[in-house]
């Protein structure tokens, strides 16, 4: 986020709306908007005080009338070398420094410089133009005592007012730091969080299409016997016939219907078939064995017969209330959990996991967050859709609806 620069490191400057701008010394800076209301500000402050200590400058009897103008004229320089401290800001200190050993008039203008240095340039060199201005504070008190207040008071006042800048201004340079910092960590965790996002996304897709190999294969294999009957048999009854036909036409339907609604089955990477997938009949067992692991879990069940729901529909509803399940475990333990099944053929299926939000909000269990983006690609996928969040009550709910046929 900074660029290097012949004096170092530079910060970043914060614009209206959080935006950053990087200021670089090699090339010009263009100002905003606030810039420009901030440097007509200082200039406007520096010339102020300006006149105000000519008056005190002028009126010094024990000063010769060459110091007087001398003094007068440097401060009078001062508020417009300070229009050029942004592009050069250690070359407008360092002459502030020799005019500031003179120059009363010209003591908030070099000031101004030394902040501006503590706030775009490393340590080291911030340091070097503060210990300058400190080693002048004295050599000028030397040469213009005040006649009311002793020298050592006045020149540790000096030093501790110049001190008191560069501190200012190496804690501003500190907190811009940081905000560069948390806005590197807030855009690499964003982009982490879409790559997670993107590789869960194709992991579900590549296991999706090895699960259409599996199944297809076998409706496409009945197909091709059917078809290699007729070609061989052309001679069948046209009764037969026609049977075979049937049959063909029911395998290609169901091999599409598959196709829109296969998940669960899937292989492992050596290829062997892994065991049966759990079908909407499973969840009992799975809810058994929450439960059996401390959680309380209370069903509500308004299907008449779990194994009726399709195969395909089951195994969809089977991940959502085991991802659910796994969410209550990670961010609500042991609160009570909420299962709901209801629906029928051609209706659909809908399914919700509910539970109370945890108590001040914070995750037992830390997770990757990709869990429901699969789910979510799992149920578009069917031909259903899936909501999460926060409802009216405040729990946090899992709910899908899934096409059931008729």
């Amino acid at each position: 986020m900074s660029v290097a620069t012949r004096d170092g490191p530079d910060i970043p400057s914060l614009l209206p709306g959080g935006l950053l701008r990087t200021v670089d010394a090699e090339r010009p800076v263009r100002r905003s908007t606030r810039d420009w209301v901030v440097d007509w500000i200082i200039f406007v402050l520096a010339v102020g005080f300006v006149i105000l200590f000519a008056f005190s400058v002028w009126n010094d009897d024990s000063l010769a009338l060459w110091a007087r103008w001398l003094d007068i004229g440097l401060g009078a320089i001062s508020p417009g070398l300070l229009w050029f401290r942004r592009r050069w800001p250690v070359a407008i200190a360092l002459i502030m420094v020799p005019i500031g050993g003179v120059s009363l008039t010209s003591a908030v203008a070099g000031m101004i410089a030394l902040f501006t240095v503590a706030v775009h340039r490393r340590f080291g060199v911030s340091g070097t133009v503060a210990a300058l201005n400190v080693a002048v504070a004295p050599i000028f008190l030397a040469w213009r005592p005040d006649p009311n207040l002793p020298y050592w008071l006045v020149t540790a006042f000096s030093v501790v007012a110049t001190l008191a800048v560069f501190a200012w201004g190496m804690f501003v340079r500190a907190r811009r730091q940081l905000v560069v910092s948390l806005h590197d960590r807030a855009v690499r965790a964003e982009s982490e969080q879409q790559l997670r996002v993107a590789q869960a996304q194709h992991l579900e897709r590549a296991r999706i299409a090895r699960e259409m190999h599996d199944v297809l294969a076998h409706r496409i294999s009945l197909l091709s016997l059917h078809a290699g009957a007729l070609e061989i048999r052309p001679d069948l009854p046209a009764d037969e016939v026609a049977k075979a036909a049937a049959v063909i036409r029911g395998s290609a339907h169901q091999a599409l219907q598959d196709l829109r609604e296969v998940i669960g089955v899937l292989r492992e990477e050596d290829g062997e078939p892994i065991r049966p997938q759990p079908t909407l009949a499973d969840v009992s067992a799975l809810i058994e064995e929450s439960r059996g692991a401390g959680m309380k879990v209370r069903v509500d069940c308004r299907i008449a017969d779990l194994d009726a729901v399709p195969a395909a529909v089951g195994r969809n509803a089977y991940r959502i209330v085991q991802e659910g399940l796994t969410n209550a475990r990670k961010h609500a333990a042991g609160v009570l959990v909420d299962v709901l099944f209801e629906g029928n053929a051609g209706d659909g299926l809908t399914v919700a996991v509910r539970n109370p939000a945890p108590v001040g909000g914070l995750a037992m269990i830390p997770g990757a967050g990709t869990g429901i983006v699969g789910l979510i690609e799992r149920t578009g996928l069917a031909g259903g859709r899936l909501t999460h969040g926060r409802t009216d009550t405040g729990d946090f709910e899992l709910r899908a609806w899934l096409p059931w046929p008729a």
